[in-house]
C-alpha cells in the first residue's frame, strides 16, 4: 500500500468524525465558489476567513502561504494518528489557544510564540517532515 491509500484509509475510518466535519465545510466553499485545489494527500480551499484551519484531510487557509500550508499539513497527519481523539486532544485545545483573549494577547506581547503550544509545534514538525516546506513560527 502506498503512502496516498494510507493516509486515505486512516482519513475515511480512523478519522472519519473529523472528515465528516471537514467535508461539510468544503462543500460550503465549493457553493461559495472559494479557490479548492490538492495539496498532496488533502484537499485545500481558500476561505474569506482571517485565520486557517485543518479538519480532517480538509485544510481552510485565510491566505495561500506555503508556511501555513505545511503546518495545517501537519494537522491532517495528527488527525491520521489521533483518530477520534483529534478533536479533544488537537482541535479544541488548538482553538482554545488560537482564540483565547488571554493567549492572544499573551502572543502579541511576545511572552509566547504560536508554536510554544504542544499541537502547534507537533503540527510544525509533522507538516516539514512531510512537506518539506517551513512551517510557521511565530
Amino acid at each position: 500500500m502506498n503512502n496516498r491509500k494510507i493516509y486515505r484509509f486512516l482519513q475515511l475510518t480512523w478519522g472519519i468524525i473529523q472528515n465528516a466535519v471537514g467535508y461539510l465545510v468544503f462543500r460550503y466553499c465549493i457553493r461559495h465558489h472559494y479557490p479548492v485545489f490538492r495539496f498532496q494527500n488533502a484537499y485545500v480551499s481558500l476561505w474569506k476567513r482571517r485565520d486557517s484551519a485543518s479538519i480532517g484531510m480538509f485544510i481552510f487557509l485565510g491566505y495561500p502561504s506555503t508556511d501555513i500550508l505545511a503546518h495545517e499539513y501537519g494537522h491532517t497527519i495528527q488527525s491520521c494518528i489521533l483518530g477520534p481523539l483529534y478533536f479533544p486532544l488537537i482541535g479544541l485545545p488548538s482553538l482554545i489557544w488560537c482564540h483565547g483573549k488571554r493567549f492572544e494577547q499573551k502572543r502579541q506581547r511576545g511572552i509566547y510564540r504560536y508554536s510554544d503550544f504542544y499541537s502547534e509545534r507537533w503540527a510544525n514538525h509533522l507538516g516539514e517532515k512531510y512537506t518539506r516546506f517551513r512551517a510557521i513560527d511565530y
